[in-house]
């Protein structure tokens, strides 16, 4: 997968209930929708330094980071993730794992794997100590447009947690809110372009551009 754009806003309980309206006349939920809103829980991993915190507190060019993710309660697709970014723009690698796989990176000396992330990962954890390190958690609802490859999504009641170990628990919710009531981050991702109807109803110009990062704000708030 190539680069692709992705700006990220601030946006109001208000100002998202107004976009939502106005993108569901022109574009599809995505697949994961049952209701308005559906729940998305990552494992993030960091080293002995914690390295990917550190390089996404400065904005070191040229970065990435490694998380585990499921939605809703769907244990039966679960998903290793490599994001990378490089000048504002981001590409992502996936595998699927399973629950064992999961819970073996809870284990103080990983069992090797045969995938090529899950290798990679196995391999980071024996050489710099790549391990979770908390759990983010949030609502979204998202858009799909074809054309320009466009995903729109609003992300709101982000929250989470440093015990890890109950990332598989989802009936264990994530209680600490890490954005102040009302606060809600809006996500816009493209390929090349950004369909011009798309953008007028965004109206991206008059929004609050935001460098917001879900896992280093969960690790700055708990610590």
């Amino acid at each position: 997968m190539e680069y692709r754009h992705e700006l990220k806003f601030l946006v109001s309980e208000i100002t998202l209930e107004k976009l939502k309206y106005r993108l569901s006349t022109v574009m599809e939920m995505d697949e994961h929708h049952k209701d308005d809103f559906y729940t998305i829980r990552s494992l993030y991993f960091d080293d002995y330094y914690d390295s990917l915190y550190n390089e996404n507190l400065a904005g070191t060019d040229n970065r990435y980071k490694y998380r585990i993710r499921y939605y809703g309660d769907n244990k039966d697709y679960i998903n290793l993730e490599k994001k990378y970014k490089l000048r504002g723009m981001t590409k992502k690698v996936s595998e699927l794992v399973d629950a064992s796989y999961v819970q073996n990176c809870f284990e103080a000396v990983p069992e090797s794997a045969s995938g090529q992330l899950t290798t990679e990962l196995w391999a980071a954890s024996i050489k710099t100590g790549m391990k979770p390190k908390c759990i983010v958690e949030y609502d979204r609802c998202a858009f799909v447009e074809p054309v320009g490859n466009v995903r729109i999504t609003f992300d709101k009641n982000i929250r989470g947690s440093l015990d890890v170990e109950r990332f598989l628990d989802s009936k264990t919710e994530c209680t600490i809110p890490v954005l102040p009531a009302g606060q809600h981050i809006l996500e816009v991702k493209y390929d090349e372009f950004l369909p011009r109807h798309i953008l007028q109803l965004v109206d991206i110009n008059n929004l609050q551009r935001q460098s917001f990062s879900k896992y280093a704000t969960i690790r700055e708030v708990l610590g």
